[in-house]
């Protein structure tokens, strides 16, 4: 078991790992940690669903001292949804230790946001605009902080983020560690990082994230106007949890209405789904209240469904990468199980068939008989 790296963290570190049923980290946290830990400003890349949150949160949360009672660690990142799955990753794997967190998010209630402060986390994650509004209103105070991380760096170091997050990383102390990670790394954000830090290494970890193996990947042959049909006799099937991909906003809004005619409740996302219900759309898929999510490939980014047992390409993946990428929902770091569906049309078939090929995956075509999948 390669867990050499997970040995030389703190007792409640490892225990929390093996709690989980980790075996070995991945490459990014095989290549991160060990230069986090020396203090070293680091610039990652490494694509979504490799690991890369816990690759910077393990050795944040290991050089935190909850016997200081001050902010110690910022993590910067784009939307909402990241800022609260990363708070609920520093809670759960700083469980059996005393390290407090917190998050502030901008849109939210910033008199009870002042509240949290006075609880001194040790951890404060947020989106960029409200951290900088407390650091300029003197709540947050950043002269004890020693580590800033940027994470999904290449959405943040963006012409409407940049000041802010310079405003941010120039309000802590000179010997801060500034640390940026990120799944798709441009030479133009390495350079804007770089002037933050000092000597950072750049680690980029180009490997696909290999598919899980217990996957299964089938196909059915239809046309765009039978996929409301289908999906209805797919969620027919029972599938616990179902995240379906959509290259189209159109497309999705036209499925969720068809869908709910149906009697299924879709839940639904995109980059113009109001913050409100993209909220409500995240809440009913893992609380289990839908089992059904229609999202674009940038609204699931950073996103973080357990129990997935299904991902649908309602359309099909533009390259390999896209379609890894959305594959390596189901199944996750680990976990096992979980069936990946494509909706092909007869022209489509082809190129399917060749993806698959290129990724070394086994594909079964089906069609539906007497309402149960079957082979065709």
């Amino acid at each position: 078991m390669n867990s050499s790296i997970i040995e030389q963290l703190k007792p409640f570190i490892k225990e929390n790992w093996s709690k989980k049923g980790f075996a070995n980290p991945t490459p990014i946290q095989e290549k991160a940690i060990p230069l986090i830990l020396e203090k070293k400003d680091v610039i990652a890349q490494s694509p979504t669903g490799t690991g890369k949150t816990l690759a910077y949160l393990l050795p944040v949360i290991e050089k935190v001292d909850p016997g200081l009672p001050h902010v110690q660690a910022v993590i910067l990142a784009s939307s909402h949804e990241l800022v609260m799955q990363i708070f609920q990753e520093i809670q759960e794997w700083s469980g059996g230790s005393e390290i407090k967190a917190a998050s502030f998010i901008g849109g939210g209630n910033i008199k009870r946001q002042i509240e949290k402060l006075k609880k001194r986390p040790h951890i404060i994650a947020g989106t960029p605009g409200r951290l900088l509004e407390l650091i300029k209103q003197k709540k947050i105070k950043m002269h004890e902080v020693k580590m800033i991380v940027i994470d999904e760096g290449d959405q943040l170091l963006v012409p409407e983020h940049l000041q802010t997050v310079k405003g941010i990383v120039d309000s802590a102390l000179r010997d801060r560690q500034v640390l940026l990670f990120s799944a798709t790394l441009t030479e133009k954000t390495e350079e804007l990082a770089k002037q933050w830090m000092s000597h950072p290494e750049v680690i980029k970890v180009d490997e696909m994230p290999s598919l899980n193996q217990d996957v299964e990947h089938i196909y059915f042959v239809c046309e765009e106007r039978d996929k409301v049909e289908l999906i209805g006799k797919l969620m027919r099937t029972e599938p616990e949890k179902v995240l379906a991909f959509s290259n189209d906003i159109g497309q999705l809004n036209v499925l969720a209405s068809k869908l709910s005619y149906e009697g299924l409740t879709p839940s639904i996302l995109h980059s113009e789904t109001k913050k409100q219900d993209r909220e409500n759309a995240i809440r009913s898929i893992r609380s289990g209240k839908s089992n059904l999510l229609l999202a674009t490939d940038v609204a699931a980014r950073g996103l973080d469904i357990k129990g997935l047992t299904h991902v649908l390409h309602l359309d099909l993946s533009r390259d390999l990468n896209q379609y890894v990428h959305r594959s390596g929902r189901t199944g996750r770091l680990g976990s096992h199980g979980g069936t990946v569906v494509s909706f092909v049309s007869p022209r489509e078939e082809r190129e399917l068939k060749k993806m698959a090929r290129e990724l070394g995956i086994e594909l079964h075509k089906k069609i539906f008989y007497k309402g149960e999948i079957a082979d065709a």
